[in-house]
């Protein structure tokens, strides 16, 4: 009887989102099992609001020298005496974990030496939820259970948006410059929406602080929500909001999981086929982001619209 499970899922956010379904599922065909989560700092306050885990780990994700940071894991790990463990993140990380503990665990991912492995040579080329989706299936969970997110809506009255809104993430990982479509086409499409009787709001943190203000500049009706709103806030901000334009970032991935529709944009340095968001959203994909004219953007979000 599988009384104890452990989820090891540590990022990004939108590899994290991705897992939703996942976490459903586990928790689905484990119902009265004490299910914990391994994840990062980050993901652990989302994690713990959400109906799926009874415990939730954060894992601070200590280098193989920081002997006493990774005798205090190894002791964690194996004094939680699980059953089995279903390891989402499937790195070479959440592999040496398996090591870690033993390798005694019941292990659902790629370990070597895992009793539950996902035996497919071509799991690298997959879709991040189809490839999810077979991992768990040949552990003997399936079908994957479609996650329900009642539980993830938030007040966003605080805001004081003026309606109807559409969400705008013109920013993205600092170290992938080649995943952002410019700002000042951002500013442009602000503009055509807000002609339109649309209020851009502009989601980010302070790192994309750059970006959002010229955005702002380009289109003073532009309100930024700038390092204001949790992963809560922007589930609860997409289920009302007329539709969201974003970089292949994580935020995009929460507005997917929402319900929204919207248009995620990608260049030459992310595949679509491998990670892009499923739902309500399309993707544009352009050689050059640099290159993708704004016309062209908002003859989709046009579409979209109307």
């Amino acid at each position: 009887m599988i009384r104890r499970v452990l989820v090891v899922k540590l990022a990004a956010l939108g590899d994290f989102v991705q897992a939703f379904g996942p976490f459903a599922t586990i928790r689905a065909v484990h119902p009265d099992a004490e299910i914990t989560l391994l994840t990062t700092r980050a993901y652990a306050e989302l994690a713990a609001a959400s109906p799926w885990f009874d415990h939730v780990w954060i894992d601070d994700k200590p280098k193989w020298w920081q002997w006493g940071k990774v005798a205090a894991l190894k002791d964690r790990l194996r004094q939680g005496r699980f059953d089995r463990v279903y390891d989402l993140q499937t790195s070479d990380r959440s592999g040496w974990y398996f090591r870690l503990m033993g390798g005694r665990v019941e292990w659902s991912g790629i370990a070597k030496g895992c009793a539950l492995p996902h035996a497919n040579p071509r799991r690298d080329f997959m879709h991040t939820l189809d490839r999810q989706a077979e991992q768990l299936a040949m552990a003997g969970l399936a079908p994957m259970v479609a996650p329900d997110l009642a539980w993830a809506d938030a007040d966003i009255a605080r805001f004081g948006l003026p309606h109807p809104f559409a969400l705008l993430c013109a920013g993205g990982a600092r170290h992938r410059p080649g995943k952002r479509w410019p700002a000042a086409h951002f500013g442009q499409l602000a503009a055509w929406l807000a002609a339109r009787g649309i209020t851009p709001v502009l989601l980010g943190t302070t790192d994309e602080q750059a970006e959002i203000d010229a955005v702002v500049a380009a289109c003073p009706q532009a309100v930024a929500l700038t390092g204001r709103t949790s992963f809560q806030d922007i589930l609860g901000l997409a289920r009302q909001a007329r539709l969201a334009v974003g970089n292949d970032t994580g935020p995009m991935h929460l507005v997917a999981a929402a319900g929204c529709s919207g248009l995620v944009l990608f260049g030459p340095d992310s595949d679509p086929d491998l990670c892009a968001p499923r739902g309500r959203v399309r993707v544009v994909r352009a050689p050059d982001l640099a290159g993708l004219a704004v016309d062209d953007v908002a003859r989709k979000v046009t579409e979209l619209l109307w």
